[in-house]
């Protein structure tokens, strides 16, 4: 993670903290335009063109973000994409923080350090995201937001639970099975997708994980599936690789 200068910069996700001057930076990508000021950060997609633009030399600093890990922790996160978020404070600050300090500390980092420094900085994103008013408001009324929202975060806590399931979810949420699929209809994934999406990127980080010594099954079980079979089935076809040729491709130099 480096400081970079320059017009143009390729990532799906950027955060262009502008740090030199107080000059604000220009920024437009499918059809939203925006002005990003001083301490804050915008978030892009590589696969489309942009504009980008400013009038004095500013320091930018890029991270680089896969979709599908953005995506197990935000609902929808393209929604977000050519909006500006203020980096000042609370936990925005703590991310764009640490996001500074990484450069000074990467070459002394061991492989297994720096995957989990990364993971960290990705929940931290995340969770500046979340901080934001317009988490709730953007693509949707804001009551039903609302309501996406709590079970998005019961979800979240409770995805490890092999009897997770819409009437559970509704029941502890305070709406109705059909208002909750009501909910997801605005979205581009069914609740069970979403639930499932979640639970493979969980496992998949648990595979990747240097050290650990729990097996195949136990991550399968602790991460709410009930078959190891059909969950072997399941990420395969999804990942393209089965959990232990998956576990044997993380551990490659």
């Amino acid at each position: 993670m480096v400081p970079r200068r320059g017009r143009r910069r390729r990532a799906w996700c950027r955060h262009r903290h502008h740090l030199a001057c107080n000059e604000q930076v220009y920024f437009a990508q499918s059809g939203r335009e925006v002005y990003c000021k001083h301490g804050g950060y915008i978030i892009e997609r590589s696969h489309e063109p942009y504009e980008f633009s400013y009038n004095e030399r500013a320091d930018l600093w890029v991270m680089k973000v896969e979709a599908s890990a953005l995506g197990g922790r935000i609902r929808a996160p393209d929604r977000f994409c050519g909006m500006q978020f203020n980096a000042h404070g609370g936990i925005s600050g703590l991310f764009v923080d640490m996001l500074h300090h990484i450069p000074q500390r990467f070459e002394a980092m061991s492989e297994e350090a720096r995957e989990a420094v990364g993971l960290q900085l990705v929940d931290l994103l995340a969770l500046s995201i979340h901080s934001d008013d317009r988490t709730l408001t953007s693509g949707t009324s804001s009551v039903r937001a609302a309501h996406l929202s709590r079970v998005e975060h019961f979800v979240r806590a409770n995805f490890h639970r092999r009897e997770l399931d819409p009437d559970l979810a509704a029941r502890c949420c305070g709406i109705s099975v059909r208002y909750l699929h009501e909910l997801f209809r605005d979205t581009e994934r069914t609740f069970g997708q979403w639930v499932r999406d979640l639970r493979i990127e969980a496992v998949k980080a648990d595979l990747r994980a240097k050290g650990t010594k729990l097996s195949i099954a136990e991550i399968c079980f602790r991460r709410g599936f009930g078959d190891v079979a059909h969950f072997s089935r399941l990420f395969k076809q999804q990942v393209g690789y089965s959990p232990g040729e998956y576990r044997r491709q993380s551990v490659l130099p």
